[in-house]
């Protein structure tokens, strides 16, 4: 009888060259084979031996009868298929190697044939480099001694150290109450009224505020020479007057404000001095913190100089002159008002984010006899630098003949000092005016109301005042301390 064995039963057969295996017949049984498929050839899933195409597509190889397939993997595997564990390793071992292998240059084995012969011209350059650092380290040095040694050291002389703990003394501060503007055609008459000269917590305000309505409005005078409380000799800084029947309208300052010195308590010669202060808010005010002279030894002013340390507006950011974001300082000086040199010797200096009416800064000035500086905070942090190393008549180049067709005379340069007139004691003034027809605030700039030349120039600022008196949030110069030195150094008279 045939049997027909499972494909599984030939692959059996087949592989282990007819031996007789548990549970089939032996080798002399009558066998019908299943064709064997070539390699690659498809198959149906029932006749396909999925050990075949394994083993065929690996080496298209089967083993021949009688032969054990497990005995060699070298008798069995073709070897370009398979290899041994350890040939394997052994070139996994020599990639490693490689891979990791030093990249270093080893001695000797790249030949330096420069070495064998030296030129003696190739040491220069290596010399020359060194002596040109050694050089340059000797001149940086030098430059560096030279600055510090020449920088002045000067002995001071505490003045007056005020903090307003006790109040606005008397014996310190005078209060000037005047009506005439004060030479700069100024909108404010200066009082000495609580309403805009105080302490509050400590602090100095001077504040300015709108005059009385019936003194604007009204045919009335204001006469400080009869009331006796005028601190100037000229009429027209003690007397003014609304008159509102002729065509050409003149009225009273059309504000009020303060303006305090120390002219009877502390002057310097030569020193320093430091203001620590907020500056105003609001349209067409004007702070100052500045120095006149005690006396006018070379004539009116400016003939005998003026330092302003600090200025301002308090118009905002906007304004085109620059307003409470801006800080200038400037000295005045020349042999009649029309010739005013204040133009070579005056400089700005803008706030870093903010503006000068945000907070408290120290406005200071150093002035010796060889130089005169102006800072903001820090002696650093500089806004003008005068060196007085030329006559400051030769400096001003001032024409022979004035504007009015007098000689100018040189009585700068008599007294043999290249600084003159900043040779001579000066005082402090803080104020804040309002306005004014000096060209402070150009005509024409950011809706300025009124113009410097006109006769109502006042009045039309009155008229003015719902478009600038809302922007005086904060109309006051706040000080907080004031400190003078005079300097020590034993030759101030020179």
């Amino acid at each position: 009888m045939e049997q027909i064995n499972h494909p599984s039963d030939s692959y059996y057969h087949g592989q282990h060259g007819g031996r007789t295996i548990a549970g089939q017949p032996s080798a002399t049984s009558t066998q019908v084979h299943t064709p064997t498929h070539r390699p690659g050839t498809p198959s149906d899933s029932v006749n396909r031996n999925p050990f075949q195409d394994g083993l065929e597509s690996q080496a298209s190889y089967r083993s021949p009868p009688g032969t054990n397939p497990f005995a060699s993997p070298e008798a069995s595997r073709p070897a370009s298929s398979f290899g041994s564990s350890s040939a394997v390793g052994a070139r996994l071992d020599e990639q490693a190697h490689r891979y990791f292998h030093s990249r270093r240059v080893r001695k000797g084995d790249v030949e330096k044939p420069w070495l064998d012969k030296k030129d003696p011209k190739e040491k220069w350059v290596t010399i020359f480099p060194l002596i040109g650092i050694f050089i340059g380290l000797a001149i940086s040095g030098f430059l560096i001694y030279d600055g510090i040694s020449s920088v002045v050291k000067h002995n001071y002389r505490l003045v007056l150290d005020e903090n307003f703990s006790q109040g606005l003394r008397d014996d310190i501060w005078e209060k000037e109450i005047q009506v005439g503007g004060f030479g700069n055609g100024e909108f404010e008459m200066t009082t000495s009224s609580e309403e805009n000269v105080f302490v509050q917590g400590g602090t100095l305000w001077i504040k300015p505020t709108l005059q009385d309505a019936e003194l604007m409005e009204k045919n009335n005078v204001i006469d400080l020479l009869a009331a006796g409380t005028c601190t100037s000799t000229l009429f027209k800084d003690c007397v003014a007057a609304t008159n509102l029947t002729n065509g050409n309208s003149s009225v009273v300052p059309p504000t009020k404000s303060a303006r305090i010195t120390t002219k009877k308590s502390a002057s310097i010669k030569y020193g320093r001095v430091e203001v620590t202060a907020k500056l105003p808010a609001g349209d067409w005010l004007w702070p100052a913190i500045w120095m006149m002279p005690v006396v006018d030894t070379y004539g009116p002013w400016p003939a005998s100089g003026e330092i302003d340390i600090c200025e301002s507006r308090g118009n905002n950011h906007t304004y085109a002159q620059g307003g409470n974001n801006i800080v200038s300082s400037a000295l005045h000086w020349g042999p009649d008002p029309t010739l005013d040199g204040f133009w070579r010797t005056n400089n700005k200096r803008a706030a870093l984010h903010t503006t000068y009416s945000a907070g408290f800064n120290t406005f200071g000035l150093e002035w010796s006899q060889k130089y005169l500086f102006t800072y903001v905070n820090s002696r650093l942090l500089q806004v003008l630098y005068t060196n007085f190393d030329t006559p400051m008549f030769q400096r001003g180049n001032f024409p022979a003949i004035s504007s009015n067709g007098t000689r100018i005379q040189d009585t700068w340069s008599q007294t043999g000092r290249k600084n003159t007139p900043f040779d001579q004691a000066f005082y402090l003034i803080l104020n804040v005016a309002v306005g004014g027809t000096n060209g402070w605030f150009e005509d024409g700039k950011s809706g300025k109301p009124w113009v410097d030349a006109s006769p109502n120039a006042k009045l039309d600022f009155w008229n003015a005042r719902d478009t600038w008196y809302p922007t005086w949030t904060q109309p006051q110069m706040e000080v907080s301390r004031v400190q003078i030195w005079q300097q020590a150094d034993g030759n101030e008279e020179l």
